[in-house]
Parts: structure tokens; C-alpha cells; sequence
């Protein structure tokens, strides 16, 4: 029998097993249940890709003490690969491929290698992998590093994956939370907002029960109890809830019962409460403001449903965001009530009982006063601020990004039409002509060489440059020509002084002056959208402006603009008059206040009206 015949079954085997292998190894890898087991099935495929592989691992971290473990190894887990430790730290500590050259071979050219390759994600260090390669020529090691490069892709694909999903659960405890906070902030009443968050959160979180308590006086008093409208606070039940929540706040800390952690000791009253309770999970967290202990929210779930500690930090997450709600809420029922008592009290005492004869006096005084203003009528006048305006107005910009190379009008100067106003540094501009002229030439030179030697290709690629060329030559050409700024019109210079910016940057579109004409005006009126309706087109006013205060300009109401702007905390609204008699004196720009008649009102009404307006909006909002 041959010797070939004898050691086929064993080929045969091996061959087999190999397969198994590699077709377990692909399995884990398809759908593995942890980073070890994705590593591991990884580094397998990896080193059957790789010829002379006598060992690989891979290392991961950092974790907590900021050192790297070992989370793979091949062929043989238990295999010891200590001495492939001096390549990974040197591949962790240069983050770059790596290959150390060993021992030479008896064949020239052949040599083993640690061949090393770093896993990096987002600039973030997660590990290495190291592989032991026996004699190998030099492209082999190359190859065998390119397939490792080639390869961590899967492994930062893995970690890519995590860290998405990590963020995509903070991202769902952070829209829980906001949603929690929101459903707090819809009710005005504590009590009301209390068991609203307790039902949502016994929906969201899949709870048999969520508790509410607040402090009072050292105590958690039970507040709201989810899926209870009423309850006896002198029940045995709540009675125990209480106890658990006072646990908490002797404590000053969460608690999880049964514990997370087994070294932990859970808290009597809670253990006693989920005893009542078919040994239920509970977990409790305080509700802070301030640093202060202010409630406590428990929580309750079936025994076979534990708690786990993202819901622990959950939990305490909603404990530092519901806090400061419930006790900004429940501060302002307490001063609310206290104080509207009291103070209706002491009015009450002091204008029907038999002392303060001052403050009848005042009283008696005031309604004479409001019966008489609500007799007597008066003119009524929008009053808002006002505003000098061209006719005309043009903008002067920027047409390109550059510098201000000269400046020779600033706000204030008279200009005519077609006079220069400022120019800007052409240089640049310049010697970009002068390098697209070049390019045309040299281009238009390709083109006749092709057209000498027929090469159509060459002429239509030439062609195209030579367009090219001569649209930018173009371009540059209108840039020059548009670098020296001109009045549009006869008119002043309102707005705009660039001689303390010569040199400057300028950025394209920027408004460097604004010209109105001498003779056209308008006026410009801001009025506040409380006032707006009152305001009809063809309604006469006066207007005093700030550098003419002795001189009343009269005017009419042209034009409404229906669009408001916002102004100084309100909503304004754009009004054009035309000035009735225009003086001499007027220059764009001049400010002012202006008064519009609208009619006669009642005298009460006119001081009044802004604020009954606000109450009665205000109201309506509050108490619909």
C-alpha cells in the first residue's frame, strides 16, 4: 500500500474538520450573540484567509483602568499568547500597521513576522489584532497585512454598529425623559401633574404600578398612586409606600430591590413592600431640586420583569428633571393661596372696618376719578417711532470678495450721478487675467497643434480648455470692470464710510453704501401691533423728529404693510405716510416720533385699554 493511500483518510479527516470549522466559525460570525464571540469568528476566517498562521489574538479596551485584554485567540483559547503581548502594545502605542521580523529561513527571502493592525473608529482606540506568521517571503507579509487592513473593516463596521446603537438608546431614554417632562409640564396642578407622569410611566416603562410622594415636615406624604384617582393616606398599603419612600429620603439615595449588585444589602422597607406585593421589583429614586431631597418616585414592576441599572439611571435622570417641576409647582400653589387669602383679608378689614379713614378717603377719591374719565372723551392718537426715508433708497455692494483699495465718499456727501465712490484692490484681479489670458493662449496652441496632426480628440479637449479659458478671461474682465463703485443717481450718501477700512476685507453681496435722493421723502412709521387696528389709510398725523423738534411736519397715511417685524420684545408693524409740506431741513435718516388721530375715546379707555387688552389675552390663554 502506498504512502499516498495510507495518509488520505487522515487528509480526508482534517479536511473535514477544517470545514466544520470554518463553517462554524462563519456561522458565529453571521449572527453572533456577543463582541467575543464576533472577534473570535472573525480571527478564525482571518487566519484561514492567511497562510503560515500559527497564532493569532485579539485585544480590546480600554476599559475602566485603561488597559487592553485579550478578548480572542486562535487556534486554541487556552493556548498561551503572552508572547505576541510586545507586538500589540507597540500597534496600540504607534496606532499603525506593524511587523516585526524574526528569525531568517532556511530558504533566502523567507522569515517570520508578528504582523500587527490597530482598530481605530472615529479617531478612537478600541483594540489590535496580532498574528504570528512562520517563514514567509517578503510580498506574502505584505499581503498578509493588507488582507488584516482589509479585514478590520468588519470590525469597525462591529464597533460602528455599538456605538449607533448605545447612542440610539440614549437617544430613546433622552425622548422618554423629555416626554415625561413634558407630560409634567401640561398640568398646571401638582396633584394633576403627579399622576399624569405616574400613568405615562407605567405605560412606558411597563411598571404594575408608579408611586408619587413628596416631603413634608422630615416625611414622603403619597401623593399620587398611578391608575388611582383617590386613595386612603391611612391604609396599610400606603402606609407601607411611605415607609419605602422614607428610606429613600433618610437615606439620600436610589435603591433597586432586589439589589443589582449582589454585595449590596436591599432596603428593609422596600423588601417588606414587595413581600406584600408577590415579591414585585422596586426601585425608588429621589426627586431632587437644588440639591434637596423635595419627593420620591417608586416604581414597581412583576418579579419576573427585575429592574436593570439603565433603568436605575433612567430613573435617576427623571428624579433630577421632575424634581425641580413638581417644587417650582407646588411652591406656587402654596404662595398662590396663602397669599390671595391673606391679602383679600387685610383689604377687606381695612376699607369696611372702623379704622383707615385715609384709605376710605383714597378709595372714594379714586371712583370719582374713574366715573369722570369714563364721561369724559377725548382725541385719541397712535404714537409710535418714525423714521425719514428716500423715496428711492439704492444699495451699494460689494461685487466681489476683496479688499477696499479707496474710499471717496462717507455718509453725509452729496454725489451725482455716475461719480466714484470707492474702488477696490484690483491686483489680485489682475494677475488673474494675466494667468487666464496665458491658459487661452497655451490652450489655443493645443489646438492648433491637434488640428496639425488630426487628432479630433485631442481638438475637442483643446476646444473645450480654450472655452474654458476664455469664459474665466471673461469673468475676471467684468470683475475689473465692476471694482470701481459709482453713484446710481444724484442723491446723499446715507449710510456707508470705508476710509477707516482701506485694506480691509470685504465679502461679496456686502452693503457698502446706501444713496436716497434729495428731494423725495417718506415717512416710516413702527407702530405696535396693540395699536395697528386703529390705524386706517388716509388718516392725518404730525410728525417731530429729533433734530427739527420745534417744527411739526404734518402727513397722511399712504400705506400698511400687512407683515409685522419683530421690535423691542413685540411685533411691529410698517405704516408709510407722505409728507404733507416737506421742509428744506430733512435729510434721510432723521428719526423721530409720530402721532396718527384715529378718532375720539373715552378718556379711561385711552389709559387704560393696553392693559385691559393684556389681562383679557391673558385670561383667555390661562383659563379657556
Amino acid at each position: 500500500m502506498s504512502s499516498a493511500s495510507i495518509h488520505a483518510p487522515a487528509d480526508g479527516a482534517q479536511t473535514r474538520a477544517q470545514v466544520q470549522d470554518d463553517s462554524a466559525a462563519w456561522s458565529s460570525f453571521s449572527a453572533p450573540a456577543s463582541t467575543v464571540e464576533f472577534c473570535t469568528s472573525w480571527l478564525a476566517i482571518l487566519c484561514a484567509q492567511i497562510d503560515r498562521v500559527s497564532g493569532a489574538l485579539i485585544v480590546l479596551g480600554p476599559d475602566p483602568g485603561g488597559g487592553f485584554n485579550a478578548v480572542a485567540v486562535w487556534p486554541d483559547v487556552s493556548r498561551n499568547m503572552q508572547y505576541l503581548g510586545s507586538a500589540a502594545e507597540k500597534v496600540l502605542t504607534e496606532r499603525r500597521g506593524y511587523v516585526a521580523h524574526l528569525a531568517q529561513g532556511q530558504a533566502a527571502g523567507l522569515a517570520s513576522a508578528h504582523v500587527g493592525y490597530p482598530i481605530e473608529v472615529a479617531g478612537v482606540l478600541h483594540g489590535a489584532v496580532v498574528l504570528d506568521i512562520g517563514h514567509s517571503s517578503e510580498p506574502d507579509l505584505q499581503r498578509a497585512l493588507r488582507l488584516v487592513h482589509w479585514g478590520s473593516a468588519w470590525l469597525v463596521d462591529w464597533f460602528r454598529q455599538q456605538q449607533v446603537a448605545e447612542q440610539q438608546q440614549q437617544a430613546a431614554r433622552f425622548a422618554l425623559a423629555s416626554d415625561i417632562v413634558a407630560t409634567a409640564l401640561q398640568e398646571r396642578r401638582l396633584g394633576a401633574a403627579s399622576l399624569a407622569v405616574a400613568n405615562d410611566l407605567v405605560v412606558r416603562l411597563g411598571c404594575e404600578r408608579v408611586d408619587v410622594g413628596f416631603e413634608q415636615a422630615g416625611n414622603v406624604v403619597v401623593k399620587a398612586i398611578s391608575h388611582t384617582a383617590t386613595f386612603d393616606a391611612r391604609s396599610d398599603f400606603v402606609r407601607l409606600i411611605g415607609e419605602a419612600m422614607d428610606e429613600v429620603l433618610d437615606l439620600d439615595m436610589a435603591m433597586v430591590y432586589p439589589p443589582l449588585d449582589k454585595d449590596v444589602v436591599g432596603g428593609l422597607a422596600h423588601a417588606e413592600l414587595s413581600a406584600t406585593r408577590n415579591d414585585a421589583s422596586l426601585i425608588s429614586v429621589p426627586l431632587m431640586d437644588d440639591g434637596a431631597t423635595v419627593g420620591v418616585l417608586t416604581l414597581e414592576r412583576l418579579r419576573d420583569k427585575p429592574f436593570e441599572r439603565a433603568d436605575l439611571e433612567l430613573c435617576k435622570t427623571l428624579g433630577l428633571l421632575l424634581g425641580p417641576i413638581f417644587e417650582l409647582k407646588r411652591q406656587d400653589e402654596r404662595s398662590l393661596w396663602q397669599r390671595a387669602r391673606q391679602r383679600t383679608r387685610e383689604g377687606a378689614m381695612a376699607l369696611f372696618g372702623p379704622r383707615h379713614p385715609g384709605l376710605k378717603l383714597i378709595t372714594l377719591v379714586s371712583l370719582t376719578c374713574v366715573v369722570l374719565l369714563s364721561v369724559v372723551s377725548m382725541s385719541y392718537r397712535v404714537t409710535s417711532k418714525t423714521m425719514i426715508e428716500g423715496a428711492v433708497q439704492r444699495a451699494i455692494v460689494s461685487p466681489f470678495q476683496g479688499y477696499v483699495a479707496e474710499s471717496l465718499v462717507r455718509a453725509g456727501d452729496t454725489v451725482r450721478m455716475g461719480q466714484v465712490m470707492a474702488r477696490l484692490d484690483t491686483r489680485e484681479l489682475a494677475l488673474e487675467r494675466t494667468r487666464w489670458a496665458s491658459e487661452f493662449e497655451q490652450m489655443q496652441g493645443r489646438y492648433r497643434l491637434a488640428t496639425a496632426s488630426l487628432d479630433r480628440a485631442a481638438m475637442l479637449v483643446a476646444a473645450a480648455q480654450s472655452e474654458q479659458s476664455r469664459a474665466q478671461l471673461a469673468l475676471v474682465e467684468e470683475r475689473l470692470a465692476r471694482a470701481t463703485l459709482t453713484a446710481p443717481f444724484d442723491g446723499i450718501v446715507v449710510l456707508g464710510d470705508l476710509s477707516q477700512l482701506l485694506g480691509s476685507p470685504v465679502e461679496q453681496g456686502k452693503v457698502l453704501f446706501e444713496v436716497a435722493p434729495l428731494d423725495a421723502y417718506r415717512v416710516v412709521m413702527n407702530v405696535d401691533e396693540r395699536d395697528i387696528a386703529e390705524v386706517r389709510v388716509g388718516q392725518r398725523g404730525e410728525l417731530a423728529l429729533s433734530g427739527i423738534p420745534n417744527e411739526l411736519l404734518p402727513f397722511t397715511v399712504h400705506q400698511i404693510t400687512p407683515i409685522s417685524t419683530p421690535q423691542d420684545g413685540s411685533n411691529h408693524f410698517r405704516v408709510e405716510a407722505q409728507l404733507d409740506r416737506a421742509s428744506d431741513r430733512l435729510r434721510p435718516g432723521m428719526e423721530g416720533i409720530g402721532k396718527v388721530a384715529v378718532g375720539e375715546r373715552k378718556v379711561i379707555w385711552i389709559w387704560t385699554h393696553s392693559l385691559v387688552e393684556w389681562l383679557r389675552l391673558w385670561t383667555w390663554k390661562w383659563l379657556r
